[in-house]
């Protein structure tokens, strides 16, 4: 079936880049880096796919998914091979931004392509296959890097994990057929600027639930490595916890296609936001690993549902022939909060520790709740 082929060509390049992210945190805290520093290896990841993600969904949205993910493939293993190569904290800031612009090119192709692919009737399911591949991928990641890590070291961890988007980018290669894509626009990207999308009533509304879910979602890299070293927990069972948030994503996606028949979009996603906003009220509670596993595990269940209703919406409320664009746009949104939160939640964290950024985080994600309740018709 196609859609398993793109599942398994996204799963492996999303696997590189989220252990390589992991690892790059644990890392830099072997190092003895501030929480600032590692925060600004974290903001990296998200710093330049913030200024670039539109260009790079106008590109793919002209040229077609197939080049552009190739080359992308190629710099994500290169990039991870790098703190391997050169082990040092500077090099922690090249791969990190070398990794973040791979894998945003990565990210918006594969929606791309997705989102092109079958029958509209067919989309939200086959956004839930490529939630699943991201479930998968993010389950994994963790637990290769974190074990990866104690049995060879944090350099030779990158180099375990550069195997595996080496391995999309051979698997790319295999393929003969064209990737699917949306149909090409007539008109010229200069005849539209990016604020027309958010003119759409139905992108603004998705775009800010879609930001304040990625907050959510990818604060939670950054902060449970902290906590757990904070709390003396090895990589190893760090990994384990982080692995136990991307496995209930994984659980509840294989939910999703009975969900989307019997649950209102907006429904679901308001629903979604109250679950991982009230986990994030709980985590600063606890400092046992077994408790953060299991409200990482509710967390998962939360943040999870949510991505391919999101995707589906974003797609769906796109003007022809702009679809990549419109995920560019999201992605610039999701990648500011990354580059931006990061840095504050290092500082933050420096002052008054890393309870007070659960509890920021559980409010907005309630509020974010309120907001997707009252677009329920």
């Amino acid at each position: 079936m196609p859609i398993v082929y793109f599942v398994v060509l996204n799963s492996l390049g999303h696997l590189g880049f989220v252990g390589a992210r992991m690892t790059a945190t644990l890392f830099a805290l072997d190092m003895g880096a501030s929480p600032v520093a590692v925060g600004t290896v974290v903001a990296l990841f998200a710093f330049l796919p913030m200024l670039l993600s539109v260009k790079a969904g106008r590109l793919i949205d002209r040229v077609g998914p197939r080049p552009p993910l190739a080359v992308a493939l190629v710099v994500l293993a290169g990039a991870t091979v790098l703190p391997f190569a050169l082990p040092s904290l500077a090099t922690l800031f090249v791969s990190s931004t070398l990794l973040g612009v791979a894998f945003m090119m990565v990210h918006i192709g594969m929606n791309t392509v997705i989102g092109a692919h079958g029958k509209p009737e067919e989309r939200p399911f086959n956004f839930a296959w490529l939630a699943l591949s991201f479930s998968i991928s993010g389950s994994t990641g963790p637990l290769i890097a974190g074990y990866a890590i104690e049995g060879f070291g944090h350099a030779a961890a990158f180099l375990t994990l550069a195997a595996f988007p080496a391995a999309a980018f051979a698997l790319l290669m295999m393929r003969l057929h064209p990737l699917p894509r949306p149909a090409q626009r007539a008109a010229p990207d200069e005849a539209h600027h990016v604020l027309d999308l958010f003119r759409v009533a139905g992108l603004r509304r998705t775009f800010i639930v879609s930001g304040l879910l990625a907050m959510g979602w990818d604060l939670y890299s950054f902060l449970m490595p902290l906590y757990g070293t904070q709390l003396g927990i090895a990589p190893g069972r760090i990994g384990v916890i982080m692995a136990t948030f991307a496995a209930a994503t994984f659980v509840v996606r294989l939910a999703m296609p009975v969900l989307i028949r019997r649950v209102r979009q907006w429904r679901l996603i308001a629903g979604s936001m109250a679950l991982a906003g009230a986990s994030y009220l709980l985590f600063p509670l606890v400092s046992t690993a077994a408790l953060l596993t299991l409200i990482s595990f509710f967390l998962g269940l939360g943040l999870g549902c949510s991505q391919p209703v999101i995707m589906a919406l974003l797609y769906e409320a796109s003007p022809p022939g702009r679809q990549s664009e419109a995920v560019g746009v999201r992605t610039t949104m999701i990648s500011a909060s990354q580059t931006f939160m990061p840095l504050l939640s290092g500082a933050l964290s420096t002052a008054f520790g890393v309870g007070p950024l659960f509890l920021l985080l559980a409010a907005s994600l309630l509020g974010g709740a309120w907001f997707a309740r009252r677009r329920i018709k």
